[in-house]
């Protein structure tokens, strides 16, 4: 299945489930733990209110749609968040994404890890976050000042912080885990 196939197919069951396509096959994504959702809804919540504060014309989205420029014909990936600077379109795929976050769970490992090396590939893609959800950690791939990613992530923990340098964002990292047990 090519993405322009899989943007227009109606999966076999409308039960609202999420869905992505890798390598040309629809693969269907497990429902999010509650405390997956709980360090994404507080993100999503800091990310906005930081946008808003700071009057920057970007926008926090949940569960969009990237095609990487690697087999970008036969994937379309689904982050859990994803931060861009353009306009809604009312496209099933995100513009320009800057910022995208996987919130890693104990059973989507090796898939979040494979989501993160392609979106590597999409050009307009400044910094990939990893979120743990069995522990406070987080890890952050950048771009470095030349656009080439930087070889190590920036690694943080319980008492650390998560910072996006493209949209000037900051917060003590306890503080996305505050609603999710953890903190």
């Amino acid at each position: 299945m090519t993405v322009a196939d899989f943007l227009a197919w109606e999966p076999p069951s409308r039960s609202g489930a999420l869905w992505q396509l890798r390598d040309g096959e629809p693969e269907l994504m497990a429902p999010a733990s509650d405390r997956h959702g709980s360090i994404e809804t507080e993100l999503a919540y800091l990310i906005t209110t930081h946008l808003r504060a700071t009057n920057r014309p970007c926008r926090i989205v949940a569960a969009p749609g990237v095609v990487p420029a690697e087999r970008s014909e036969d994937n379309c990936l689904v982050p859990d968040l994803g931060v861009t600077c353009t306009p809604p379109t009312g496209a099933h795929l995100m513009e320009h994404p800057l910022v995208l976050i996987e919130i890693l769970s104990p059973t989507n490992v090796s898939k979040a890890r494979a989501n993160v090396r392609a979106y590597r590939t999409i050009a307009e893609v400044a910094e990939i976050a990893v979120i743990h959800s069995s522990a406070i950690a987080a890890e952050v791939l950048r771009r470095g000042a030349d656009g080439e990613w930087l070889l190590q992530p920036d690694i943080q923990g319980p008492d650390g912080g998560l910072q996006f340098h493209s949209i000037g964002f900051s917060v003590p990292l306890h503080e996305v885990y505050r609603t999710s047990g953890l903190a």
